[in-house]
């Protein structure tokens, strides 16, 4: 049986290397998208992973925009095969006041929170319908369900991402294509760990379990909802915040 192709988004980061860790020891081929001022980094993940021996390859693309996503799919699909699995997993902070907020600091995170899940989904569909087989798993936030101070361009960002999952799931779900979003809480990547002690402290004690997740954790999930044994969950965003907020 021919490999199944994954494309995970910002798939270099802290929690997109968990993801593509976990998708490659699935059996999946893993592609990595990183964007062009990150091209020394990537390509040292590149080779830290194959080292390790897993199927992973990387692919650089603007996630903003649309043409840069087309022409980096297309690339993929002619150098390994049609892709089978999307966790739009891309993702920026540029928090403020929202009356002091400028438009380019709103823009710039809807850009790469929200219109791309459109950018990069939007090039695959056809071949997931045709194949009828087909995940889409947006990466969401705990502050887009709740809403977070100093957060309106992120929380819009990450909320629209579950209307857009909603909405797909219906169009897709005849065709054997489902479309869901995680929505993670605080997570001790590097970025986060980078976090004053205090800071992260005050942090943790909010969360009723008493720590932060680990990505591996969320990599476990994204798994599960990549599966032929999830082919059932469909349009759900499933929280995965250590009891930070339920609903």
């Amino acid at each position: 049986m021919t490999k199944r192709i994954a494309l995970v988004t910002g798939g270099t980061g802290g929690l997109g290397s968990a993801i593509c860790r976990q998708l490659a020891a699935d059996g999946f081929t893993v592609v990595a998208n990183y964007i062009s001022q990150e091209e020394v980094r990537a390509q040292a993940w590149l080779v830290a992973e194959r080292a390790a021996g897993l199927d992973v390859h990387i692919a650089m693309a603007d996630v903003s925009n649309f043409e840069s996503c087309t022409a980096m799919i297309a690339k993929i699909k002619s150098e390994l095969g049609a892709i089978s699995v999307v966790v739009n997993n891309a993702g920026i902070t540029k928090d403020g006041m929202f009356r002091k907020m400028p438009l380019e600091n709103w823009m710039d995170v809807l850009n790469i929170n929200l219109n791309s899940v459109f950018n990069v989904s939007r090039p695959v569909i056809e071949d997931m319908l045709a194949a009828g087989w087909g995940r889409i798993i947006n990466m969401s936030s705990v502050n887009g369900q709740k809403g977070q101070f100093g957060q309106t361009n992120y929380s819009a960002a990450k909320a629209g991402m579950h209307g857009f999952t909603k909405a797909l799931a219906q169009e897709t779900a005849a065709k054997g294509v489902t479309v869901n979003t995680i929505s993670p809480g605080y997570v001790g990547t590097e970025m986060v760990m980078a976090i004053k002690q205090e800071v992260r402290d005050s942090i943790i004690a909010t969360i009723p379990v008493g720590r932060l997740g680990k990505p591996e954790e969320i990599a476990k999930l994204v798994s599960y909802l990549a599966s032929d044994d999830a082919a059932f969950i469909t349009g759900a965003n499933i929280a995965i915040n250590g009891g930070l907020h339920m609903c």
